[in-house]
Formats: C-alpha cells, sequence, structure tokens
C-alpha cells in the first residue's frame, strides 16, 4: 500500500515534474511558481512478486466461456387492424378508401428481438437463463466466449421464478461450477458476469447485500440475492459468482426507479433454486409444488399483542382452504404456525417458497399455537393449483393498528351482493378517514369485519359492544373479496 504525504504552501497548480525511478520505487517532485515543492513517494509492486493478490483476474478467466449471450426474436402479433373495428357501409368506405385499415402505413405483425445472457450449466449443452429472455421465441441463438453462434432451443421454462432451461446440440461445452446459495453470506464478494446491452462480455463486481428478498412483486416465488454488483440491460440471465468462481444465483432484476439504469440494488435467483426448478424440468417436463391451501399472514407487534405473545413469532393462518390439505389435518383459522419439519418459520414468503420447492403428496410436520397452546399437526401436501386459485392463497396481507375514523355499516343483501359475498354476516367498512391516524389500520373500503377476537359480529351493534370489550387488544377476522384475514385493532 503506498503512503502519500504532500507538504505545499502555494495553489496547488504543478508547472514541472521530475521523476526518478528505481527498481522497486520512484519519487515524485511537482516544482511550483515560487519555489515551492510537493514531494510524494510511492513503492511500486517488485514485477517478479506476480498480480495483485486482490484480482480476481484468475477466476473471472476461468469463468468467462461458461457464460454466454442469447439473442432471441419472436413473432408479435399486431393488435386487432383498424379496418377490422371500422363500419362495412359503403358509404363510409367510398369517404376514407375501400382497403382502409389494411394499406402499408398500418402496423403489421412484427419481430421481436430480445438480448440477454446465460450460464452453461453441463458440459452436454444445458445453458440456465430468465424465462423473460427468451419467453415466447421462435429462434434462439446463443453465442459462446469464443465467437461461436449455435442455435438453442427451449426444453422447459418456469413463469414463476422466471427460469428457462435452454439445450444447445453438441457436447464438451464449458461448464460452471455450481455453488451452493445457503452457505452465502452478506458482505461476502459477489460478480456480476454477462453481455450489457449486447456490447460483449463483461465483468462488475460488488457484494452481497442481503439474502432471502421477497415480496417485491417482480415474481411470484421470490428468494433472492441482493447485490451492489451492477447488473445492467443485458446482463438478465446471465451468472453471479463468488470469489472462488462457483456459480451462487442467476441475475434476473434491478431496482432503477425509473431510470432503466443500475443503482447499486441488483436482485439474482439463488442457485440453489435454480438447480431444483432445473431438476424438475429435466426429469418431468415441467415444475410441480407443493401446497398447504392456506393463506398466512406476518405477525405484527400489534398482532402479537392480540394474540398474546410477547414478541412476534411465526405466521398467522388468515384463511383455510375448505378442499386444502391442511384443513383436512386439521388447521384452523387464527392458528400461528411456529414451526414446519422442527425449524423455525417468522416470514409468509420463506414458509410459501420451502413449501413450493417440496414434492405434492409429501407430509410435513407443522408445530402450531392455538389458543396460547401447542400442538402438533402433520399436513400431506397437494399440488399447488392453476394461477387463479394461487393468486388469491398466495396473498400477504399487512395490518396495523385500529378503528378511529373507520366507519362500519350493517350488511344487507344489497351490499352483499355488490361485494360479491354469499352471506350478510358480520359488517362492511364503508368510509376511512385518510387523515385519521388509524386509516393504516390495513382495513379497506368494502372489507367486511366477521369476528372480534374469536367472536362473531352480526351488526353494527354487537362490533361496537365487541370493540368496547377488547379495548386495545381486538383482533378483527376480515372477509375481502371472498378471502379471510385478521387485522390487529
Amino acid at each position: 500500500m503506498s503512503l502519500i504525504q504532500f507538504s505545499r504552501k502555494s495553489h496547488p497548480v504543478a508547472l514541472g515534474l521530475a521523476v526518478v525511478a528505481g527498481a522497486a520505487g520512484y519519487a515524485v517532485a511537482h516544482v511550483t511558481p515560487n519555489g515551492n515543492t510537493a514531494r510524494a513517494s510511492l513503492k511500486l509492486a517488485d514485477p517478479a512478486e506476480g498480480p495483485s493478490k486482490l484480482s480476481f483476474a484468475p477466476v473471472v478467466k476461468e469463468v468467462l466461456p461458461n457464460v454466454v449471450n442469447i439473442s432471441s426474436s419472436k413473432v408479435v402479433r399486431a393488435a386487432n387492424q383498424v379496418g377490422d373495428e371500422m363500419p362495412k357501409d359503403p358509404l363510409f368506405q367510398q369517404f376514407f378508401g375501400r382497403e382502409f385499415g389494411h394499406g402499408p402505413d398500418v402496423p403489421k405483425d412484427r419481430r421481436e428481438k430480445s438480448l440477454g445472457s446465460g450460464v452453461i450449466v453441463s458440459p452436454e449443452g444445458y445453458v440456465l437463463t430468465n424465462n423473460h429472455v427468451v419467453d415466447g421465441a421462435t429462434d434462439i441463438k446463443v453465442t459462446l466466449g469464443d465467437k461461436r453462434e449455435l442455435q438453442a432451443r427451449i426444453i422447459g421454462t418456469d413463469p414463476r421464478t422466471d427460469l428457462a432451461v435452454l439445450k444447445m446440440d453438441g457436447s464438451g461445452f464449458p461448464a460452471i461450477t455450481l455453488g451452493d446459495s445457503s452457505k452465502v453470506q452478506v458482505g461476502d464478494y459477489a460478480l456480476a458476469i454477462g453481455d450489457p446491452f449486447g456490447v460483449g462480455q463483461s465483468v462488475t463486481m460488488g457484494i452481497v447485500s442481503a439474502k432471502g428478498r421477497g415480496n417485491l412483486g417482480i415474481e411470484d416465488y421470490e428468494d433472492f440475492i441482493q447485490t451492489d454488483a451492477p447488473i445492467n440491460p443485458g446482463n438478465s440471465g446471465g451468472a453471479l459468482i463468488n470469489d472462488r468462481g462457483e456459480l451462487i444465483g442467476i441475475n434476473t432484476a434491478i431496482l432503477s426507479h425509473g431510470s432503466g439504469g443500475n443503482e447499486g440494488i441488483g436482485f439474482a435467483i439463488p442457485v440453489n433454486l435454480a438447480h431444483s426448478i432445473m431438476n424438475q424440468i429435466l426429469d418431468h417436463g415441467k415444475v410441480t409444488r407443493g401446497y398447504l391451501g392456506i393463506v398466512v399472514q406476518r405477525v405484527t407487534p400489534a398482532m402479537a399483542k392480540a394474540l398474546g405473545q410477547s414478541e412476534p413469532k411465526g405466521v398467522l393462518v388468515g384463511d383455510v382452504s375448505a378442499t386444502g390439505p391442511s384443513q383436512a389435518s386439521g388447521m384452523q383459522r387464527g392458528d400461528v404456525i411456529l414451526e414446519l419439519n422442527n425449524k423455525p418459520v417468522n416470514d409468509p414468503n420463506d414458509l410459501r417458497n420451502t413449501v413450493a420447492l417440496m414434492s405434492p403428496d409429501e407430509t410435513v410436520r407443522l408445530k402450531i399455537s392455538r389458543n396460547g397452546n401447542t400442538r402438533d399437526l402433520s399436513v400431506k401436501l397437494g399440488e399447488l393449483p392453476g394461477s387463479k386459485e394461487e393468486a388469491k392463497n398466495r396473498k400477504d396481507h399487512g395490518a396495523e393498528n385500529a378503528l378511529e375514523g373507520i366507519q362500519v355499516e350493517n350488511m344487507d343483501a344489497d351490499t352483499a351482493k355488490e361485494l360479491g359475498i354469499q352471506d350478510t354476516k358480520g359488517v362492511v367498512v364503508a368510509d376511512i378517514d385518510p387523515s385519521s391516524p388509524k386509516a393504516d389500520i390495513g382495513l379497506r373500503k368494502g372489507d367486511v369485519i366477521l369476528e372480534v377476537n374469536h367472536k362473531p359480529v352480526r351488526n353494527v351493534t354487537e362490533f361496537e359492544q365487541a370493540m368496547r370489550t377488547a379495548g386495545s387488544k381486538a383482533l378483527l377476522l376480515v372477509n375481502r373479496q371472498g378471502t379471510t384475514l385478521f387485522v390487529a385493532a
């Protein structure tokens, strides 16, 4: 490390420069107009000592052949042609022209191209990338580090995690070494390798900023590694590696606040998740996921107080599907899941991701808390249903505090019909005063409050009485568009 010391009394404008060089160092003297000097002694590395120990050059040299450029194209169907929606009346055609809507200036089907990156994960030519890089592609071309261009085909995709597996014909491809993303720690070095903007292979360096990032709304299933290694357009599908050259993630997204450029917040799919998805695609041709059939919520400090906990623990079951596997095992709304297979559970997203990676028909052991008592349940997982029902059952509804400034009304048949609810039980939230300190409670207009502290309320009178009895520890059961959830009030 160089030590530089300056001493000067005049303006720092150098007019002359003298250099005396030696085998391992040199001295520099800047001569100023009034004769004063500013000296700096710098020690240079001896060439015989070899490259700097801080250099990642050997690691990068080993990994670069494993990362490829992916160019894909697809035909995008134009929206309904203008003429298709125009009247067929002869007078109209006479005024605008018989070929109106079908002339050369009207947009036709067009070919859309996309650039991204990928990682060779086996000598047989399998490549991991992002689904959005090849989504809908009819032609995929892979450019290797040695400039060879090869055609590739899609073996399978998983849009819920934004992963895709491609295959190049041939063998003997340079395959990357897979790491273990469960052992990645915040603060570890991270290198992002890809082909940003299609300019050619590039490497950026940073650290692992966080793990287990979820609830970002980027993908259905999120367990991202966050890094400040710059990830730019075209890096999607590229490699995030550690300082040993092992693959720890597939670069997939950035947080850019609309600028489109890197702002030091990038996200990568952990390699353990990517590997599991790839194996399912290769073994079964599709991805299947375990399914508990419950809606779970984070236990906030307010909820913990209402539940009688000294501190937030576990995840709260807000709803149980009438046809799901958890209902068959005896799970009830209001249960708090503390453990899954003897491992603590404190985050809804983590629970959902863990179960999704399990196989349908696998049996899991849950430790739950019900009315202050703990018990064990065994649940035989089902298979995750289609996207519509999945979306309903994966909502992680937040909640904060309670009810001043919130107006409720009795339910009636017309209101129930308008809200798409089968019965008229409970009270409906009619209005929320945005200036009230209770406005952030987590309730919404149209929510139907069914219970207060596990006791049904059938009208406004019962609701107000229940709230007076509850005092500062009120737990509301709410029906929101057919899905129930809890709100601490």
